[in-house]
């Protein structure tokens, strides 16, 4: 970043966004004509709007604005807040301390640590070189065909495990050949970028890919008698994931062009074979074949599992105390704190009543449709793509009992919709597990991920409705 630029934005936006913020905090509530908005709502509103500024501007970086964020929604916003802010009228539903400290060790901040776990192990007994030579041997030596890969087997794993798990996993993977590119090229950022634009999209694919998914077909069956198979399913959205992987390919190679001509994968490793290396490959493929298997039949989730490879290393001795320095803290605090903001939307009501306040009953069937799109792809920027999804179905499934949607695709339209275009938000490294992953990597600037992740959600959300309404279900 320049000086001149830095300047700017620390001398001019930085207090234009404080004092907005400020203005947000303490106004009347009546001036956001929102009805029945409480104070502790308000001020999520105030310092919702603070953390994304913060993190499209970046005064700081992306983790600080995180911590920040979730001090400031504890001493605001939380039962733990300064006494001042906890009495009077109309302060609405103050949320536990304790919900937003719990955000530092949630499932899926389990499951990030878990994953880097694995990373870190692979790297340090050599298994990261064995396991990306494999990978990427059927896709040669060309830096193009080895991008076209990395989306594809990115997106393959993410249609039948975690997008989160996979993401981690395929870091691992790319670690070596990431480090082996020039270090003056913009191709080393395009492959990073492959790692969340293939998980997000490839999840897609199938019925048990990401949980929206689930969702929405649960409220099609349960709610509106609607049942949509495993293969009625995939017959329609894997070829939408490989058009979107295949645009997401000529975008990447547009914007980030490669200067080597080749990536060579005879990468060489000094670490021997021992008893350790072994430990950790046995230990990946166990982790792996857990993360395939599904849930019903382990009862173990992806987050219990990224947590076996910690307790295998550390009884083995392949993770020692001087290994936790090597772990992202950073990413791990940066996720927390997108998570405690989604805490604060949804535990404070707000997310509800900010959706309540669009009166999908009173549009036309299109609007209705193409409207609770655009609000989740909006809201799945911020909350996790699982949140958004079980905040808007249960309003969307009403709604689809109540309007006539059979001219655009039907109820499955409005639901399965909804399910992609929460699936296709990943504009910032907070959108998603996947997109902090490949920010982690220290090559992935924000305006980078902004820039494909608007491009990936307005084609996906044009694709998808495509499908959905005019090839249906």
């Amino acid at each position: 970043m320049s000086n001149t630029v830095f300047s700017v934005k620390k001398h001019v936006l930085l207090p234009l966004l404080l004092l907005l913020t400020l203005f947000l905090f303490f106004m009347p509530t009546e001036w956001l004509h929102i009805d029945g908005l409480t104070l502790v709502q308000q001020r999520t509103i105030a310092l919702f709007v603070f953390a994304a500024f913060m993190w499209i501007i970046e005064i700081v970086p992306a983790w600080a604005t995180s911590i920040i964020t979730m001090v400031l929604l504890i001493f605001t916003v939380s039962n733990g807040a300064f006494s001042f802010l906890t009495g009077g009228d109309n302060v609405g539903t103050l949320v536990s301390y304790k919900d937003f400290m719990a955000q530092f060790a949630s499932p899926t901040i389990m499951l990030f640590m878990g994953g880097f776990v694995l990373a870190i192990a692979a790297t340090k007994v050599g298994l990261d070189v064995v396991l990306a030579k494999v990978l990427l041997k059927p896709f040669g030596t060309n830096p193009k065909t080895v991008l076209l890969g990395i989306l594809l087997v990115v997106a393959i794993f993410s249609m039948f495990m975690s997008n989160t798990a996979t993401a981690a996993m395929m870091l691992a993977f790319l670690a070596p050949v990431l480090k082996s590119l020039p270090a003056d090229g913009k191709g080393k950022i395009g492959l990073a970028l492959a790692i969340p634009i293939g998980a997000n999209i490839g999840g897609i694919g199938t019925p048990i890919g990401t949980p929206p998914n689930v969702i929405a077909l649960g409220y099609l069956k349960e709610n509106l008698g609607i049942e949509v198979g495993f293969g009625e399913w995939c017959v329609r959205m894997v070829p939408y994931v490989l058009v979107m992987l295949l645009i997401a390919w000529i975008f990447l190679l547009l914007f980030f062009p490669f200067k080597a001509k080749e990536i060579k994968l005879e990468i060489n490793s000094d670490k021997k074979k021992d008893y350790k290396f072994w430990v950790v490959a046995a230990t990946f493929i166990i982790t792996i074949a857990l993360w395939l298997i599904p849930e019903k039949i382990t009862n173990l989730n992806s987050n219990e599992v990224a947590l076996i490879p910690f307790a295998i290393f550390v009884a083995t001795g392949v993770f020692e105390k001087k290994d936790f320095a090597e772990i992202n803290w950073d990413v791990l605090w940066m996720v927390a704190g997108g998570l405690a903001l989604g805490t604060a939307l949804m535990k404070t009501g707000l997310a509800k009543v900010l959706v309540d306040t669009i009166p999908f009953s009173t549009m036309p069937a299109l609007v209705v449709i193409l409207v609770s799109g655009i609000v989740g792809y909006a809201i799945a920027n911020f909350l996790s793509h699982t949140s958004a999804a079980n905040l808007l179905l249960p309003i969307l499934a009403t709604v689809a009992a109540a309007v006539d949607l059979s001219a655009f695709g039907g109820s499955a339209a409005l639901l399965i919709g909804l399910a992609i275009s929460t699936s296709v938000a990943m504009i910032l490294p907070i959108s998603t597990p996947p997109n902090a992953i490949a920010s982690s990597t220290g090559l992935v600037e924000t305006k980078d991920m902004a820039k494909m992740g608007i491009i990936m959600g307005i084609v996906g959300l044009i694709l998808g409705y495509g499908v959905l309404i005019f090839v249906g279900f």
